[in-house]
């Protein structure tokens, strides 16, 4: 019977602390910035690194739920009495122009689970408590299990200020203050969560809102791709005094821990999917520290046990698919990247490889896969008689191909891959 890759592998976010492996210094960070009485939580690094995985467990933690501290030997460092809150968490994306369309978009979302709205008391709708882990029943929240016939009515004990977005959530925020965290809680304070909060187009100001509603009952966390807070917050200096105990930078895994994803996977599969010795460390190192591309090998390796017939992932599974990989079979949605990006253009396929395959620098203050320097690569390529390297650059920073590269503006003719994982693919993938 074939066994589902889900049970061991995911691409997805992971939310269950039992999926979740290695990052021990950063939970060690995280319970220091949560158990902290004010102050803003700042987690930002490249695509593919488990950003959102690890904000996920911040919101465990924020409930109460410390088993992944626990089982990462950090039980001592968890208060007696840690600070616990309710949590609102939003997933941003590029169709939010700027701040109020952010605020807009908080003041009306209706997700059963993580919404705003949800915690603000109402006549209208049915709030129950709900436990968010399967594990530990002190992860428990506020769900809306019912919206009623009236359907959203928010007024009650928020009032909704006509044409002026920022004073209605100001008011949606101290109602849940008020009426659910201090008075039928009892917890300590609100965490509002934003993810991918680098895909908004215009930043200005978010950075002072959220240093004026940061209180001792009131704490953000924010997330995004990016070397720093300034990455990701444009008016960074209105926020820095906050956040002395909340950065959060999620460089790519040490080898060791990556190995781990997949003794956990083994774990879960309870027998039913085993791996050969040495299967995780070779994953490990194609994954190159990136926990997502570890997931996507791991959970491919899985369907090719299951097409064979059998429960061992062993050097032949692997191997099938590796080739499958290199022949652009293996993975559609960073093949199809690959091919948007390099088009028609045989040139440009042997540019980007040579790109991906550059040693790359090292930046000052980051140990992540780096930038590649055009002109290192420029002499190979005219070696083999791509000419017009200049002209083959553009589409490969364009955005509607991608962008596969952007530029680093500090310094002429250096560029740094968007997607670390992609670059990994191309690395592995034949011309």
């Amino acid at each position: 019977m074939a066994v589902d890759p889900e049970v061991g592998f995911t691409a997805d976010v992971i939310r269950d602390p039992s999926r979740f492996v290695g990052r021990t210094e950063l939970i060690r960070d995280c319970i220091s910035a949560l158990n902290s009485a004010t102050g803003l939580i700042s987690v930002f690094g490249k695509r593919g690194v488990g950003k959102s995985s690890l904000l996920r467990q911040i919101q465990q933690m924020a409930l109460g739920e410390y088993t992944l501290a626990k089982r990462a030997g950090l039980a001592h460092l968890i208060p007696a009495r840690p600070r616990t809150y309710l949590t609102v968490y939003y997933s941003c994306d590029s169709l939010i122009k700027d701040g109020k369309d952010l605020l807009a978009r908080l003041c009306n979302d209706q997700n059963a689970d993580d919404s705003l709205l949800r915690l603000i008391p109402n006549d209208g709708k049915e709030i129950v408590e709900f436990t968010r882990s399967k594990e530990v029943s002190a992860g428990a929240d506020l769900k809306v299990v019912n919206w009623g016939a009236r359907g959203v009515e928010s007024s009650k004990y928020a009032r909704v200020v006509a044409d002026d977005v920022v004073q209605t959530f100001r008011n949606f925020v101290t109602s849940v203050v008020v009426h659910q965290v201090h008075n039928r809680m009892k917890r300590d304070g609100l965490l509002i969560i934003l993810d991918e909060f680098d895909v908004i187009e215009n930043k200005e100001g978010l950075g002072s809102l959220i240093k004026s509603l940061t209180t001792a009952d009131v704490k953000f966390a924010v997330c995004g791709v990016g070397r720093d807070l300034a990455d990701i917050i444009e008016d960074h200096a209105s926020v820095e005094r906050l956040i002395e105990q909340g950065v959060l930078a999620v460089k790519p895994m040490p080898l060791a821990e990556a190995e781990g994803i997949i003794h956990r996977a083994a774990e879960l599969f309870s027998g039913e999917m085993r791996f050969e010795p040495g299967i995780a460390a070779r994953l490990a190192e194609l994954g190159q520290g990136y926990p997502y591309f570890v997931q996507l090998i791991g959970k491919q390796c899985v369907n090719e046990a299951n097409a064979r017939g059998t429960n061992l992932v062993d050097d032949s599974v692997l191997t099938k698919v590796l080739d499958d990989l290199r022949s652009g079979k293996a993975f559609p949605t960073l093949e199809s990247a690959y091919q948007r990006a390099i088009g028609e253009s045989e040139g440009r396929q042997i540019l980007l490889h040579l790109l991906a395959e550059q040693p790359t620098e090292q930046s000052l203050f980051s140990d992540e896969i780096g930038r590649v320097v055009l002109k290192n690569t420029r002499q190979v390529a005219e070696e083999l008689d791509i000419q017009f390297v200049n002209q083959l650059i553009p589409r490969l920073v364009e955005k509607r191909y991608g962008p596969i590269l952007e530029r680093v503006p500090e310094r002429q003719g250096v560029y740094e891959f968007v997607n670390p994982v992609l670059r990994q693919y191309i690395r592995l993938r034949k011309l």
